[in-house]
C-alpha cells in the first residue's frame, strides 16, 4: 500500500484498538456493564476492520494478469466495503441487542472503578489514534473540507479510519455517560441506554461507509482538477486540435484510465498522428502521474456530428452519444 493509503494511521488504529478491546473486556468481566461489553466488541470489530484494510492494500499490489488486465487496485475498495458490513453487523447490531437486553433486565454495575478507568484509558488511546489519522489525512485533503475529503477521497483507507476513530471516541463518551448515570442513579437501565446509543451510532457510520465505498466500487471518474490537467495536456494546437469526448475511470486509488477521441488534421499522415498521440500520452502522464492506462483514438472533427452527440448526451434516459467524427 502506498503512503497515501494511510498505512501509518491503520497500524496506529489497530494497535490502539487491540489494547482497548482487551482492557474493555476485562472491565466487563469485573463490572458486568453492558456498555463495556458493547464497547469491547466494537473495538474488536474495529481491529478486524483495520486488518481487512491492510490485507486489501497488500492484495491490491498484485501485478495484472490476462484474466485481470487492469490489475487488482479495486481490491482496496472491496475490503473497505467489507469493513462497513463488519461494523454494521458485529458492532452495531450486537450493541443494539445488548442494550435492549440490559434495558429489559437491568442490574447494578459492580466495581465501578473498572469501567470508568478503562473508558478514560480508551479515550486517551483513541485520541492518539484519531490524531494520527487526522495528521495523515491533512497531507492529502489540501483545501477540501472534512466532509468533501471523506466523500471524494479515492483511497478508502483514511476516510474509513477517520470515521471509525470518530465513532469510537463518541461511543466511548456515550458509554462513559451511560455508566456514569447508572452509578449516579443506581439504575442499570442507563447503562443499557448508553449501549443502545452506541449501536445506533455504529450503524449510521457503517451506512455512510457503505454508501461511499459503493460509489468507488461502481467506478468513479477523475476529479475536476485532474480532468482539466488531462484536457490541457492532450491538445497541442498543431496535430491534436481538440478533444471530441473523453472518459476517465479510477482502476484503483493510484491508477487512472483515460480514454478519449481526439480531433486531428484531415491531411496528417499516419506517422504524424502516431507521433502526436505518443507525445500527448507523455504529456498526460507528466501532468497526472496516476494516469497509467491511456487510450487515444484519432478522428476528424465534425461540427454537425458534435452537435448531435451533445444533444443525445443531454437527453435524460437517451442513448449514449456516438462519436463526433466520421
Amino acid at each position: 500500500m502506498s503512503a497515501s493509503g494511510g498505512t501509518k494511521a491503520i497500524v496506529a488504529a489497530l494497535a490502539a484498538n487491540l489494547a482497548i478491546a482487551a482492557s474493555k473486556f476485562v472491565a466487563f468481566l469485573f463490572s458486568g456493564s453492558s456498555s463495556m461489553l458493547a464497547e469491547s466488541v466494537h473495538s474488536l470489530a474495529d481491529s478486524g476492520n483495520q486488518a481487512l484494510l491492510l490485507v486489501g492494500g497488500k492484495k491490491a499490489q498484485r501485478e495484472a494478469t490476462p484474466q485481470h488486465p487492469f490489475g487488482y487496485g479495486r481490491e482496496r475498495y472491496i475490503y473497505a466495503f467489507l469493513v462497513s458490513i463488519v461494523l454494521f453487523s458485529v458492532g452495531g447490531m450486537f450493541a443494539i441487542y445488548e442494550g435492549y437486553e440490559k434495558i429489559k433486565h437491568p442490574h447494578e454495575i459492580e466495581h465501578w472503578y473498572w469501567p470508568v478507568g478503562v473508558l478514560v484509558f480508551a479515550i486517551i488511546a483513541e485520541t492518539f489514534s484519531f490524531r494520527t489519522a487526522i495528521k495523515e489525512s491533512n497531507g492529502l485533503r489540501g483545501q477540501k473540507s472534512w466532509k468533501e475529503f471523506v466523500r471524494h477521497a479515492k483511497a478508502p483507507e483514511l476516510p474509513v479510519v477517520l470515521l471509525e476513530d470518530l465513532g469510537a471516541l463518541v461511543g466511548l463518551i456515550l458509554a462513559l455517560g451511560g455508566v456514569g448515570l447508572a452509578l449516579a442513579t443506581g439504575d442499570g437501565v442507563w447503562d443499557g441506554i448508553g449501549t443502545l446509543c452506541i449501536g445506533v451510532l455504529l450503524i449510521l457510520i457503517a451506512l455512510v461507509l457503505a454508501a461511499e465505498t459503493k460509489s468507488l466500487l461502481l467506478g468513479e471518474a477523475a476529479g475536476v482538477e485532474e480532468v482539466e490537467k488531462i484536457e490541457a495536456a492532450i491538445v497541442d494546437g498543431d496535430t491534436v486540435t481538440r478533444i471530441i469526448h473523453m472518459r476517465t475511470l479510477h482502476l484503483g486509488p493510484e491508477e487512472l484510465l483515460v480514454a478519449a477521441k481526439i480531433a486531428v488534421q484531415h491531411d496528417d499522415t499516419a506517422t504524424e498522428i502516431a507521433t502526436a498521440i505518443d507525445a500527448a500520452e507523455a504529456r498526460i502522464r507528466t501532468a497526472v502521474p496516476i494516469a497509467r492506462v491511456i487510450y487515444l483514438e484519432p478522428d476528424v472533427y465534425s461540427e454537425t456530428e458534435a452537435a448531435r452527440g451533445a444533444d443525445r448526451e443531454a437527453t435524460p434516459g437517451g442513448p449514449a452519444p456516438e462519436s463526433a467524427g466520421h
